[in-house]
């Protein structure tokens, strides 16, 4: 495998919908577009890291995309030993997941940086012991009050329109990085096009 995306989130249909797994959206869609099906993880043929994960991905084009099913303060002890078994080194992995810090619908590309406020990147930094792995995040709209409450409670109907139309954009960006590779090109094509008329 040459390149992974991770899109974080929590397991189960009680949080589907929720605001917290807009990775899970993200690379759910871009599975669908590349006609490849999510498996479990104890499926996976000499992986013998944790089993709570789910895995679409094609040898031949050495491309994966994964979603972690630990809950998300537990999601690096899943990348970790994948990463290792799929031989991707950590700038070859983009993670994708949830911003309050960011406005509703807004996107973000970086090549690297800190967890911020997020359990699940925290996980991935303490795991992969670096930050210098890619991340697209997807703004779900800050806190009126409670964070931990906000992340886990699922869009209004107008919401969701702004968070469909973001979900689309994101899984282009991650289609075009998949593609090439080149976190630095994913940004200037994709911050230009979000960023018209801002």
């Amino acid at each position: 495998m040459k390149r992974l995306v991770v899109g974080l989130g929590n397991p189960g249909s009680r949080y589907e919908r929720t605001r917290h797994n807009a990775g899970f959206r993200v690379v759910e869609r871009v599975a669908r577009l590349e006609g490849l099906i999510f498996r479990s993880g104890d499926r996976l043929e000499g992986f013998d890291g944790p089993g709570e994960l789910e895995l679409a991905h094609s040898p031949e084009r050495g491309i994966a995309l994964a979603k972690p099913q630990a809950f998300m303060n537990l999601s690096g002890a899943v990348v970790a030993p994948l990463l290792a078994w799929l031989e991707v080194e950590p700038p070859g992995c983009l993670v994708v997941y949830d911003d309050l810090d960011l406005p509703l619908g807004t996107l973000r590309i970086r090549p690297h940086g800190g967890a911020g406020t997020h359990n699940g990147m925290r996980s991935l930094l303490d795991h992969l012991a670096t930050d210098r792995f890619p991340r697209l995040r997807v703004g779900i709209g800050a806190a009126a009050t409670d964070a931990a409450r906000h992340v886990l409670e699922e869009f209004t109907p107008a919401e969701e329109k702004l968070v469909a139309v973001a979900v689309e954009e994101a899984a282009a960006a991650v289609r075009f990085w998949l593609d090439g590779g080149d976190i630095d090109a994913c940004m200037t094509r994709f911050h230009s096009r979000w960023n018209q008329g801002a």
